[in-house]
């Protein structure tokens, strides 16, 4: 067995036993620091397989944001668990069927699982020569699919203008910032001289 098998089996078995405690822990913010010891492992395993642009992605978007997010989240909120959990036994049966029928689905989907020649072929093709993984990526995305890319980062900006504006609320007697009225102030709308007497406040 080689350094990388062993590599393999160990990101492997921590990973999935990471991602069994983030179900099993009983505290919120364990479970969420099990989920970002199962990306970590996750992501030496793309780095094992030569995909280095995965793992730092996995790393800086799901590590970096979301997780932590989620850890800020449930220690800011200070969530009542308990009293969630007080209508698990009302819905287990529905739920116990939902996961019946995505699991018959996924074994479906497994077992009926085939590779097109096309694609074979274009995953036995190896990267050009004095190109690394993430330039070749880089290379395709920014040029063949451009324009799908940009599409996404509309759909994106759209997405998050439309969450602004939906939760934005004007509360009445707060003050706000108004660039206008600072821009066209002078010296005698900023600057007020009073004469103070002797031993007197204002």
């Amino acid at each position: 067995m080689t350094s990388a098998d062993g590599f393999f089996y160990i990101f492997s078995a921590i990973c999935v036993a990471s991602a069994f405690m983030v179900i099993a822990a009983r505290n919120p913010v364990h479970s969420v620091l099990f989920l970002i010891l199962a990306f970590v492992n996750a992501a030496g395993l793309f780095m094992l397989l030569g995909a280095e642009f995965l793992a730092l992605i996995l790393i800086v978007v799901y590590v970096g944001a979301v997780a932590v997010l989620f850890l800020f989240v449930v220690m800011m909120l200070d969530v009542d668990f308990a009293v969630l959990k007080q209508g698990f036994l009302q819905y287990l049966p529905v739920g116990a069927t939902v996961g019946a029928v995505v699991l018959i689905e996924l074994i479906l989907v497994v077992g009926g699982w085939t590779f097109a020649p096309a694609t074979t072929r274009v995953l036995g093709s190896a990267t050009p020569a004095g190109i690394s993984n993430t330039a070749a990526l880089g290379r395709i995305l920014y040029t063949q699919y451009l324009y799908f890319f940009q599409a996404a980062g509309f759909v994106l900006l759209t997405a998050m203008i439309g969450s602004i504006v939906l939760t934005l609320q004007h509360k009445p007697g707060v003050k706000r910032q108004n660039i206008n009225e600072q821009n066209l102030r002078d010296r005698k709308k900023a600057v007020t001289l009073r004469k103070v007497p002797s031993r007197a406040g204002l």
